[in-house]
């Protein structure tokens, strides 16, 4: 009886080639899957970072502004957290619900001032100055949050919208932000930025901590339990 000539088709050349090739995509696949976690996970640790400060009466005085600035949470808290941010800054967007949650879970203990610190775009300064003409009506956060909401929004007409959508006098607002009622305000906020080496938004305070970029929940709820339980 004959010997089988049949050989399997993956003992031929052209059989050994196709797995060769296989081999090598699987592992290109495999090797650029690890780069892509890889880099976001660095990404994340970057977002954010964080430096013990040790603030001086004048930086102080600097970090938590004044009354024209507004806030959530307790008048006389335990904890006061200051945001510098820019209402067209995509990392303060990421940012903003966190800080409404944190508001809401730790009103009795903590304080949450707003500053401004327009450097995004050109129009940076006249989205505060919607948020702050909004204010004067008692709906500074409600234009908060719309203002991240539909970030993008820059120009007169479309602040004016928004502000009609949240019940705004439309008249009196308008006539706050064509005249930069509180263009001042704002610099005032920028400037104490500048003078604390504020290099972008957002940029926080908490108790003396300075924390830079966007940081995540879980954190945030980390530090304040650690100032509450001490």
């Amino acid at each position: 009886m004959k010997e089988s000539t049949y050989t399997r088709w993956y003992k031929k050349w052209w059989g050994i080639l196709i797995i060769f090739f296989s081999v090598l995509i699987l592992a290109f696949i495999f090797a650029s899957a690890l780069y892509v976690y890889g880099v976001i996970k660095s990404g994340e640790a970057n977002k954010y970072q964080l430096e013990e400060t040790n603030l001086s009466q004048d930086n102080l005085e600097l970090i938590l502004g004044n009354a024209n600035n507004y806030y959530l949470g307790a008048k006389n808290p335990l904890i006061t957290i200051i945001e510098f941010s820019d209402f067209a800054c995509p990392y303060s967007r990421e940012s903003f619900s966190v800080i409404r949650e944190l508001g809401i879970k730790y009103k009795n203990n903590i304080k949450i001032i707003y500053r401004d610190f327009p450097v995004i775009t050109d129009y940076s300064a006249n989205l505060s100055l919607a948020a702050r003409c909004a204010g004067e009506q008692g709906l500074f956060w409600v234009m908060h949050d719309k203002l991240f909401i539909n970030q993008g929004v820059d120009n007169t007409g479309e602040l004016l919208e928004l502000a009609r959508q949240i019940g705004a006098d439309t008249d009196r607002f308008n006539d706050c932000v064509i005249n930069k009622k509180y263009l001042s305000a704002i610099e005032k906020d920028f400037n104490d930025g500048q003078e604390l080496n504020i290099k972008g938004t957002p940029t926080w305070f908490i108790n003396g901590t300075k924390l830079e970029g966007n940081v995540p929940y879980n954190i945030f709820v980390e530090i304040i339990e650690d100032i509450i339980n001490k």
